[in-house]
């Protein structure tokens, strides 16, 4: 009563009864002031009919009646997906409830095993027992949706920010799927002789997701033609992979079976068709995560740029004149990497780029390891040696040393690597290893060589600059890596062996100047071949000039010698904003052969469209390009234009995307990696409802599906309803999905929508009464869509022409409203009779200890 007194001393009665309302349509627990239940005064709301008032699920403090609801979960500070809970009455409190937590859902709570041992259970076993564990607490709250669970720390699993153990992994849906990327270009000669050609690349996975196994098969095609003397077609496709993986989470490791490449921090790289199992880092915090290479260069035009590894393409993309940096390959890729630059005039640019790791450390007492066995292949899949098995570990001895080694054996080669690594505290990190080899060749005696390897990584803080990685590695003329020898086996010569390879990478910003520097450098020499080099240095700065703000000038400058023949480049641009979201820029691009101006302009059509425009000279004439790209719901795609006078025009394309489907649902969408995770939603079978995840939104399809692509493995991944553009005949009662998925899993999420118009409505009983007030609205699907006030009066949403909805009160009291075929324009309150129905009867479900 005492909160009664308070409501009555301090509101007048109208705005009582919609304090009320209000409480009673957001779901709003009220205040712990007593513990017994707080009985309401209705004298002090103004109604018609004083007796036909349902307000007990209001009368007790957070009280919420027996029955089940769709609630967030909340372990501690961490807010998980959605769960169905039921929700109990006690035998001990025939008023009260309890929220009951299945078996199912308790994978969620990221017990440690010792813990989960501890466990025990209530309602026949169909609820967790809070008392279980000492301090463990579960509380509902509607006002917010949510399943409170409160555990002490030291029964959990370790768990980091937007990164989940592995209690928590979601394998997925079984599933199929088609990703592919295709990148086409058209060119028209002018000059004397020349030719008009095209040609079209492509590449892509296929693969089926059966419970933790990933079966897939990886794909690349080409077709090119050409006019002219030397008229033609080309056409060419390729199998390059047939392989299934699945993730071990016992042994924080990945276990693949099939063709695949030989994936080592001691070895260099194969094919093989065998089985494969290694650590995977990606399985642990993100704070423990491995380096990945990235890929910098200048484009003279609109041009291709195809990253490929022993003939198999990585990754490739179109870019736009100037400098490009590529970032997002695998952490898993190792070795040389080959880049080729295909610019519109038919120009090659070729080199080479070493992605070696990080100094091999490991945290202390932890061991990784690398498993492998097989036999190698060669591209099209013909035999290649013997059979290899090799494996290789790195034990964190304490917090500053670790040890690593492996060994590599074949009937005819073996190899066997040991090394140190050193955290150097403030002076970085460090390691050293050897490798020593051992081959015998058809016809000659074993030959037996050495490699040495130094790398070194430092932040420096206090300069603002980071080397990202520096290695150093010799080699002896007689030393083999395993691809040598099976090359020098095949061909019965030994060429190109390598001998000293320097790598650095450096970061560098100059905060009080609004500088910053990216540089790497590449140099490879061999015993019996010309060397290789690369420079790449980038350097950015921003300023103001006057009223004039945000102006930015770049300079680029890379340098390639590879096999011989060098090829030079530089690029100066300078840019500064045009109107809302534009850009105008000068840019002087000098290359081998020559020297371009361009003039520049850069905008955004909206979230999801740019493009660019631009015009030039050089020594071959004026020339005109033109760049867009556009995300669509189904699709990553670009297209290009460009004319030189006198010279040549040509016009590019360039799509990527995917198709998945599962029981439940799919379509065609964008993919961030090909054969990756991702995430099939189901917005209730609403059409036209925007999906965020980490790009673009996507819409839901005609059918209420939707994918999203942008998903990582092992992170805590959100889904999330943009509620800003959600039309305005739908209402999200969930619009927040989340899962942390396996490496290539498929999740699948639904999202509570309603989907109609909303009109005020007056609610009739057979007898001319009306249903109580606080009665409940709901449609088919159980969703609440309205709450009954005074006289019957019900704002109610989600309403379609025809449509059926029940209106519940009290202990199995109910009625069912249908709504007219043709709505009109709902501006006055629909007069609607309540025909009473018939409902189940839920007895009070009593709470036995088991």
């Amino acid at each position: 009563m005492l909160l009664m007194s308070l409501f009555n001393a301090c509101l007048p009665k109208p705005r009582l009864l919609s304090v009320i309302i209000a409480m009673a349509l957001h779901g709003v627990a009220l205040p712990v002031i007593a513990a017994e239940a707080i009985q309401f005064n209705t004298d002090v709301l103004d109604l018609e009919d004083k007796s036909n008032i349902d307000l007990n699920q209001f009368a007790r403090a957070g009280h919420i009646m027996p029955g089940t609801y769709s609630l967030t979960l909340k372990v501690n500070d961490e807010t998980l997906p959605e769960i169905s809970v039921p929700f109990y009455v006690p035998e001990n409190d025939p008023e009260g409830s309890v929220a009951c937590l299945a078996p199912e859902y308790i994978n969620q709570l990221a017990l440690t095993s010792s813990s989960l041992k501890e466990l025990t259970w209530w309602h026949d076993g169909q609820c967790l027992n809070p008392e279980s564990l000492p301090g463990m607490q579960i509380r509902g709250d509607l006002a917010t949706s949510s399943l409170y669970v409160s555990i002490p720390q030291a029964y959990m699993e370790y768990t980091a920010p937007n990164w989940d153990p592995p209690s928590r992994w979601d394998d997925g849906i079984p599933a199929i799927l088609a990703d592919y990327s295709i990148n086409a270009n058209a060119n028209n000669s002018y000059r004397k002789g020349g030719n008009n050609s095209y040609q079209v690349n492509g590449n892509g996975v296929v693969g089926i997701n059966a419970g933790a196994w990933r079966l897939r098969a990886d794909w690349q095609g080409r077709l090119s033609h050409q006019n002219g003397k030397n008229a033609g077609t080309d056409k060419d496709f390729q199998w390059n992979r047939f392989y299934a993986y699945r993730a071990v989470p016992t042994l924080q490791a990945k276990l693949t079976l099939g063709e695949d490449y030989l994936e080592s921090n001691m070895f260099d790289s194969f094919r093989f068709t065998g089985a494969s199992l290694r650590s995977d880092n990606n399985m642990i915090p993100p704070s423990l995560r491995g380096y990945a290479p990235e890929v910098t260069g200048i484009a003279k035009t609109n041009a291709t740029v195809t990253v490929s590894q022993q003939g198999r393409v990585l990754y490739e993309t179109q870019v736009a004149p100037g400098p490009f940096r590529i970032q997002d390959l695998s952490d898993a890729i190792n070795g040389k990497l080959d880049v080729t630059i295909k610019e519109e005039d038919g120009s090659v640019q070729e080199f080479q780029v070493d992605t070696a790791n990080l100094p091999y450390l490991t945290r202390p007492g932890q061991i990784q390891y690398k498993l492998a066995l097989g036999q190698p292949t060669n591209y099209d899949r013909h035999s290649q040696g013997n059979s290899f098995l090799t494996g290789e570990f790195s034990w964190g001895v304490n917090n500053g040393w670790s040890l690593f080694g492996g060994s590599l054996n074949s009937q005819n080669y073996n190899a066997l690597s040991a090394g140190i690594g050193r955290d150097l505290l403030a002076f970085g990190a460090v390691s050293f290893d050897v490798t020593q080899s051992f081959a015998r060749l058809p016809g000659e005696s074993t030959i037996s060589g050495g490699s040495y390897r130094v790398n070194y990584s430092k932040r420096f803080e206090q300069y603002d600059s980071q080397v990202q990685f520096a290695g150093y590695r010799f080699s002896e003329r007689d030393f083999m890596s395993m691809s040598d020898y099976l090359n020098a086996k095949e061909t019965g010569v030994r060429y190109g062996g390598s001998k000293e390879l320097y790598t650095i990478s450096v970061n560098k910003n100059f905060r009080d100047a609004g500088v910053s520097l990216y540089a790497n450098y590449n140099h490879q020499t061999y015993w019996d071949r010309p060397s290789n080099d690369y420079y790449s240095v980038m350097l950015s700065k921003y300023m103001d000039i006057g009223s004039i703000k945000n102006i930015s000038v770049n300079l680029s400058a890379n340098r390639s010698v590879y096999n011989g023949v060098n090829d030079d480049s530089a690029y100066l641009s300078l840019s500064f904003p045009w109107g809302n979201s534009g850009s105008v820029g000068y840019s002087l691009n000098t290359s081998r052969n020559d020297t371009t101006n361009r003039a520049t302009y850069y905008d955004r059509i909206d979230d999801r469209t740019t493009y660019q425009v631009s015009a030039g000279s050089s020594r071959y004439g004026a020339s005109t390009s033109a760049f867009v790209n556009h995300q669509a719901d189904s699709a990553r795609v670009s297209a290009n234009a460009s004319y030189q006078h006198g010279q040549y025009s040509s016009f590019g394309l360039s799509a990527s995307g995917g198709f998945t489907m599962t029981a439940e649902g799919g379509g065609f969408h964008r993919v961030n990696s090909m054969g990756g995770t991702r995430m099939v939603v189901d917005t209730d079978g609403v059409a036209g409802v925007p999906i965020k995840g980490f790009g673009a939104p996507v819409e839901s399809n005609m059918f209420g599906k939707a994918v999203v692509g942008d998903v990582n493995s092992y992170y805590r991944s959100k889904a999330q309803i943009d509620l800003n553009a959600l039309p305005d005949d739908v209402d999200a009662q969930q619009s927040v999905v989340q899962a942390t998925m396996t490496e290539g899993a498929v999740g699948f999420r639904r999202f509570e929508v309603v989907s109609g118009q909303k009109a005020m409505t007056i609610l009739s009983l057979t007898d001319g009464s009306h249903p109580p007030f606080g009665a409940q609205v709901k449609n088919a699907k159980d969703q609440n869509t309205g709450i009954v006030g005074d006289a019957g009066s019900a704002y109610i949403s989600g309403i379609n022409p025809g449509d059926a909805m029940t209106v519940t009160w009290g202990e199995n009291k109910a009625c069912k409203v249908t709504f007219p075929a043709q709505l009109g324009s709902l501006e006055q309150a629909l007069l609607l009779p309540c025909v009473p129905i018939v409902v189940a009867s839920t007895q009070p479900q009593e709470i036995t200890q088991r």
